[in-house]
C-alpha cells in the first residue's frame, strides 16, 4: 500500500508534464485507474473494519482517502475534471500512519502534543508580532512616503513583514537614511523573533515526553495512547 501511494503520487506529478503526458497518456490513464481501485478497496475495508464507520468517513484521514479516489471517478463522467486528481498528492500524508513504526508515531505524537500545549503562548507571540508590524509599517509610511513606493499603510505593513522575516523580496525598499536605519533594526530583531516559537515548542516537547504505543482504538480509530493504557482516552472503549 505504501508503494502504491508513493507510485500514484509520482504518476500524478509526471502526468502534469505535457511532454510525458503526450507520450504515455494511456499508461498514466491505466495506472491511475489501477491505483484508484486499490485505494477504493482499502477505503471500503476501513469502513467495514471500524465499529464507528461514520467517525472514520468524516475524519481527516477518511476525507483524504475519499479525495484520493473521488477525482478519478468524477473524471469518468466529466473528463475535464481529470486534472483534479492532483488531490491524490494528499495520499502521501498516509505513509506515516500506515507504516505504524513506533519511532514515527511517538515523535509525531510528541510534536502534536507540544503544539497543543503551547498554542496559547504562540497565539500571544503572533499577536505581538502583528502589533509590531503595524507600528513598523506606520513608521516607515511616515518616513518614506508615497514617493519612495510606500503608497499606503497596508503596503508598508507588507514591507515590514517581509523585512522582519528576513525574506527581503526587494520590490519595495527604503531610500532615506532614517528608513534604512529602521530597516537594519528590523532585520536584526527579526532573527531573534523567528527563534521564539522554536523555543516555546521545544520546551513543551521536553516536558511532555512520554512513551506512546502504536495501539489504535477500534472504536474511534484514535492513536497516541500510553503504553500501559487499557482504555481509549478519547472514547473510553477498551483497547
Amino acid at each position: 500500500l505504501v508503494f502504491c501511494i508513493v507510485l500514484s503520487v509520482t504518476v500524478t506529478l509526471l502526468d502534469s508534464v505535457k511532454e510525458l503526458n503526450l507520450l504515455y497518456e494511456k499508461e498514466f490513464f491505466y495506472l491511475d485507474w489501477f491505483f484508484t481501485i486499490v485505494f477504493t478497496i482499502e477505503y471500503l475495508l476501513r469502513i467495514y473494519v471500524v465499529n464507528r464507520s461514520l467517525g472514520y468517513i468524516f475524519s481527516a484521514y477518511g476525507l483524504i482517502d475519499f479525495l484520493a479516489i473521488f477525482p478519478t471517478y468524477l473524471s469518468f463522467f466529466i473528463p475535464s475534471t481529470r486534472y483534479f486528481s492532483v488531490i491524490r498528492v494528499l495520499r502521501v500524508l498516509r505513509i506515516f500512519r500506515i507504516l505504524k513504526l513506533a519511532h514515527y508515531l511517538e515523535e509525531g505524537e510528541l510534536i502534536l502534543k507540544a503544539l497543543k500545549s503551547s498554542r496559547r503562548r504562540i497565539q500571544v507571540f503572533v499577536f505581538s508580532v502583528f502589533l509590531l508590524v503595524i507600528i513598523i509599517g506606520s513608521l516607515i509610511y511616515v518616513i518614506e512616503g508615497e514617493k519612495n513606493g510606500f503608497t499606503s499603510i497596508p503596503i508598508s505593513i507588507y514591507w515590514a513583514i517581509v523585512t522582519l522575516t528576513t525574506v527581503g523580496y526587494g520590490d519595495i525598499s527604503p531610500v532615506t537614511p532614517l528608513g534604512q536605519a529602521l530597516s537594519a533594526f528590523i532585520m536584526i530583531i527579526g532573527y531573534g523573533i523567528i527563534a521564539i516559537p522554536t523555543g516555546i515548542v521545544t520546551a513543551e516537547m521536553i516536558t511532555s515526553n512520554k512513551n506512546i504505543s502504536t495501539q489504535v482504538c477500534k472504536n474511534c480509530s484514535s492513536e497516541g495512547h500510553d503504553e500501559d493504557a487499557e482504555y481509549c482516552k478519547f472514547c473510553g472503549a477498551r483497547l
